[in-house]
């Protein structure tokens, strides 16, 4: 579907998107609609009946047959209509509702697992909740009420009208021409407010960013004394949400006061016109008594369609930002996919740039990394080391050149064949807010008990686990707070060493640790890389010096290759950086002299 960005969506089109987000649901919403145009129908007949039944109500003598007839007609639809709108209402009453929003949920949460990672982090926090939580709320609640208001607001007034027609041309065609007059003023309000639904999108959005960003920073804010100056930014987007809000309320009073003016007009003229076709003998007082009720009727429909479109703009607004989601085009996906035989890992020609950037992060990079070897990537920060890892585990595919394992390019892999080869170990660990065990589960998620305290023995971390109160059920709580830096990585690698995968990618997982967490890590580090092809990100030079191949990446292109010894008789950047970190070596705190 085309995503709007000024036209108003007819009512077509958003009944088409209410039926693409229903799923499997659709049946349920068609229902709805369906007993929703037959409630309609019923109304304007009933309405209708009030005619023939106030004239030979008040005629002399009365007809009662004709009264009775009239009035079981009217009764008719009367029960009828009660019976259609409540078959209208069952897409809210079933709980298709509930259910339509947990479909959209799992599709959306299908298309962030199909996404390319580059997509992905592009996008905030903030954003992505807003768009797995409020937007698909404000697509998905008023499904039920739209579906049964949605032809009844043009269906009943038209069925009014006709009946009106039957017994007085004049006031019919008087009713009618509100019509034409509305139609503009109702686009108009919808046209100015849809513009500010969207603004208002992006503003709680926004709102929403700088908020999980602002409680998700306090401890660091706090330490640095910056709790008040970020409060500022968090201000900030606040007052832009309020001044939004201002704005799309100020852009529906002059359409809204217009168009109920309008139709208080007609209803007067309509009435005036009756009055004074009586007066010049040319209709019945009984006409204008039915006159009086079903122009009243009549009006409740354009007042209703006038106060959903609020409801229809945020519903649009809404389908705007999931379609936004939904339109990203997810990794191809081979139809023969291949598996390679073995795994060593090579990079022929590859250039590689972000999204919405016009420079290359890598530049003509090859390279071939030996199965069951170590291989280490240094230089500076920006290099484009970490991209070099992302594009083995294809967080996005390169504008041109090939990325190999075992000979067979990336993108000939079947997705999760792709993520069975590579395990990884960040240096920032994630644990999600679960038990210990389930997180080193996650390796392999039909491992047995057993085989989970294999690992975690293997990766040292078995001891400070049983210490705990609840032992591998203890929950890590959020993002692994719980827990220090150095237990969370033994926790990450012994998930790494069940998962068992050939090729492993680490960065730098000791960077941040103790000389005791340290050393616990890199023994768990030599478990996990024993007969492995091993690509790690190194910062300090002399953790690496015992590689297979040192690979030094600056500015994106590949400008040296080899062995620690082989690297440092050499005149490059590599002894450069040697050079600099064992002049740090001799660096230590000095003692400041005391004031005299």
């Amino acid at each position: 579907m085309t995503i709007r960005t000024d036209a108003v969506p007819p009512l077509a089109e958003t009944w088409k998107r209410m039926q693409l987000a229903s799923g499997d649901q659709v049946g349920a919403l068609r229902t709805c609609m369906l007993f929703s145009i037959l409630s309609a129908v019923a109304q304007g007949l009933g309405f209708a009946c009030f005619y023939p039944l106030l004239g030979n109500l008040l005629a002399t003598p009365s007809d009662w047959d004709t009264v009775c007839l009239w009035a079981g007609a009217l009764a008719v639809c009367a029960v009828l209509d009660t019976a259609f709108v409540w078959m209208s209402r069952r897409f809210d009453y079933t709980g298709c509702i509930a259910e339509v929003t947990h479909q959209l949920r799992i599709r959306l949460g299908e298309q962030l697992r199909r996404m390319p990672l580059e997509n992905l982090y592009d996008r905030r926090t903030g954003e992505l909740s807003a768009v797995l939580t409020g937007n698909v709320d404000e697509v998905v609640t008023p499904m039920g009420i739209l579906s049964s208001a949605f032809l009844t607001i043009l269906i009943t007034p038209a069925v009014s009208v006709a009946a009106t027609a039957l017994v007085d041309w004049r006031l019919a065609l008087a009713m009618a021409a509100v019509f034409p007059l509305a139609l503009p003023l109702y686009y108009w309000r919808r046209r100015s407010s849809g513009r500010s639904m969207r603004t208002l999108a992006a503003a709680h959005a926004r709102t929403n960013s700088e908020m999980i960003e602002y409680v998700q920073g306090l401890p660091v804010l706090r330490a640095t004394n910056q709790v008040g100056g970020r409060f500022e930014r968090l201000r900030a987007a606040l007052a832009h949400l309020q001044e939004v809000q201002k704005e799309a309320q100020l852009r529906a009073v002059w359409p809204g006061v217009l168009f109920s003016s309008l139709v208080q007009i007609g209803i007067i003229v309509a009435l005036s016109l009756g009055v004074w076709f009586i007066l010049a003998g040319t209709l019945d007082v009984a006409v204008l008594v039915a006159l009086l009720i079903v122009v009243v009727r009549f009006s409740e429909p354009l007042a209703l369609i006038y106060g959903l479109s609020p409801v229809f703009d945020y519903m649009e607004a809404g389908f705007e930002q999931l379609e936004k989601l939904f339109s990203v085009r997810p990794l191809p996906v081979p139809e023969s996919a291949k598996t390679p035989q073995r795994f060593d890992v090579a990079f022929e020609g590859v250039r590689f740039r972000y999204a919405d950037t016009d420079v290359d992060v890598l530049q003509e990079v090859s390279f071939r990394l030996p199965e069951r070897s170590l291989t280490a990537l240094v230089g500076p920060s920006g290099s484009g080391k970490t991209t070099i890892t992302k594009l083995i585990m294809r967080y996005a595919d390169p504008q041109a050149g090939h990325v190999r394992i075992g000979g067979v390019d990336v993108r000939d892999m079947e997705p999760r064949a792709l993520m069975g080869c590579v395990s990884v170990v960040f240096q920032d660990v994630y644990l999600f807010d679960d038990t210990i065990h389930a997180n080193i589960l996650m390796g392999r998620p039909g491992a047995t008990d057993a085989e989970v305290e294999t690992a975690a023995r293997a990766a040292h971390c078995h001891e400070f686990i049983t210490r705990l109160p609840d032992g591998y059920r203890t929950r890590v709580g959020d993002i692994g707070g719980c827990l220090s830096g150095g237990e969370r990585q033994r926790i990450s690698i012994a998930r790494a060493i069940l998962k068992d995968a050939p090729i492993v990618m680490l960065d730098e997982p000791t960077a941040a640790l103790d000389t005791e967490s340290e050393v616990a890590v890199q023994q768990a580090i030599d478990t996990l890389v024993r007969d492995k092809t091993v690509v790690v990100i190194a910062h300090r030079l002399s953790t690496i010096v015992g590689a297979d191949t040192i690979l030094v990446i600056d500015d994106g292109k590949l400008v040296q290759q080899g062995g620690h010894a082989e690297l440092l008789a050499q005149a490059g950047r590599y002894r450069s950086m040697w050079e600099a970190q064992q002049g740090v070596k001799d660096w230590h705190f000095v003692k400041a002299a005391k004031a005299r």
